[in-house]
C-alpha cells in the first residue's frame, strides 16, 4: 500500500478508501523509452514525486527516483468473488522507476513491492542494454510481464502492424530463454506527435488498461508481522509536522500509534494518513 503519513477511470476521490483494492504496477523501461509519459495519462492522481517533478529530474532529463500515481478501474469480473464484498475498485499504482543502470537500488527498491509488471521499449528502437538490465530485475521478483510498445505513432502506419509483431517476438523469445511470461504485447503512444494529451487522445490506452485488468491476480496482503515502511520522501509541512512518504512492506499501522525511526533512533506518533490525498485510519502491507 503506497501511504503518505502525517482521466482514465474514476478518481480516487471519488471513491472511499474501503471499497478500494490496491495493486502496485511496477512500470521499467530503458531512458527515453516514455515510460513516465505513460504514466502520466493513464493516471487521474499523482504523489509528490510522480512525473520526475524534482529539479534534478528536470535538469537531466531522466527519472532518479520512484515516482507513484495512480488511477481506479471497477473490480474485473475474474475477481468479483475473491476480493472483500465492500470493494468495488482496484487502484492500480503506477510505480515508475529509473531507467538507468547506475540507478539500480532504487530500481530494486521500487521492484520489492510490486504486484505487477510492465516492460516499456520504444518501438522505433526496439530491444536495448537497459531493457536487459530490467528483464533481470523482472526474473528475480516477477515471473509475469506485459509488455508495452510506445511511440508507434512514429512508425509509418502501413509498417507499424509488422514492425510491433517484429519486436513482440523478439521479446517473447528472450523472455521464454529467462524463464519469464509475455502475458501480452500491447502497442500505444502516450504522447502522440510528442505533444502531452489526454487519456482519450493517446493511442491504445483502452487496450493497456483492458490487458492489466485481464491479467490482475488477487494479492497476497498480511497485516501480521512488525511495521516496516519504506520511506521515500521526508519533509516538513508548516502547522503538520514532519511528512514522510513511502510504502508499506510488511505489517501494518494505525493513526495514533507510535513508530521508531532507526536512523535518528526516534520514537513519535502517527498524526494522520492519507493514500492519494484519501484520509485513511489505518494501513497496512
Amino acid at each position: 500500500m503506497a501511504s503518505e503519513l502525517a482521466s482514465t477511470g474514476d478518481s480516487t476521490t471519488s471513491v472511499p478508501p474501503h471499497q478500494v483494492l490496491n495493486m502496485n504496477v511496477g512500470v521499467l523501461g530503458h531512458v527515453d523509452c516514455g515510460k513516465t509519459s505513460l504514466c502520466a495519462v493513464l493516471s487521474t492522481v499523482a504523489s509528490t514525486a510522480a512525473f520526475d517533478k524534482s529539479r534534478q529530474s528536470k535538469e537531466r532529463g531522466i527519472t532518479l527516483d520512484l515516482g507513484f500515481s495512480c488511477f481506479l478501474t471497477p473490480v474485473p469480473e475474474h475477481l468479483r468473488a475473491q476480493v472483500p464484498e465492500q470493494v468495488s475498485h482496484i487502484q492500480y499504482t503506477l510505480v515508475d522507476c529509473p531507467g538507468h543502470a547506475s540507478l539500480i537500488r532504487t530500481i530494486i527498491g521500487g521492484a520489492q513491492i510490486i504486484d505487477m509488471m510492465i516492460l516499456v521499449l520504444d518501438a522505433t528502437k526496439g530491444i536495448q542494454t537497459q531493457t536487459a538490465e530490467c528483464l533481470v530485475i523482472c526474473r528475480i521478483t516477477r515471473r509475469k510481464l506485459l509488455i508495452v510498445l510506445n511511440k508507434v505513432d512514429m512508425i509509418e502506419e502501413s509498417k507499424r502492424e509488422a514492425s510491433v509483431e517484429r519486436i513482440g517476438k523478439k521479446m517473447r523469445k528472450a523472455l521464454e530463454n529467462m524463464g519469464i511470461e509475455a502475458v501480452a504485447v500491447v502497442a500505444v503512444s502516450a504522447r502522440p506527435d510528442g505533444v502531452e494529451t489526454t487519456v482519450d487522445k493517446a493511442i491504445g490506452i483502452a487496450e493497456l488498461i483492458s490487458c492489466l485488468n485481464l491479467h490482475t491476480e488477487m494479492p497476497v496482503r498480511s497485516p501480521k508481522g512488525p511495521f516496516l515502511f519504506a520511506v521515500d520522501h521526508c519533509f516538513l509541512i508548516r502547522g503538520q509536522g514532519t511528512v514522510m512518504t513511502g510504502t508499506v512492506l510488511s505489517g501494518s499501522v494505525r493513526v495514533n500509534d507510535g513508530v521508531l525511526i532507526p536512523a535518528l533512533a526516534l520514537n513519535r506518533k502517527i498524526k494522520s494518513m492519507q493514500m492519494f490525498r484519501q484520509p485513511v485510519q489505518k494501513a497496512i502491507q
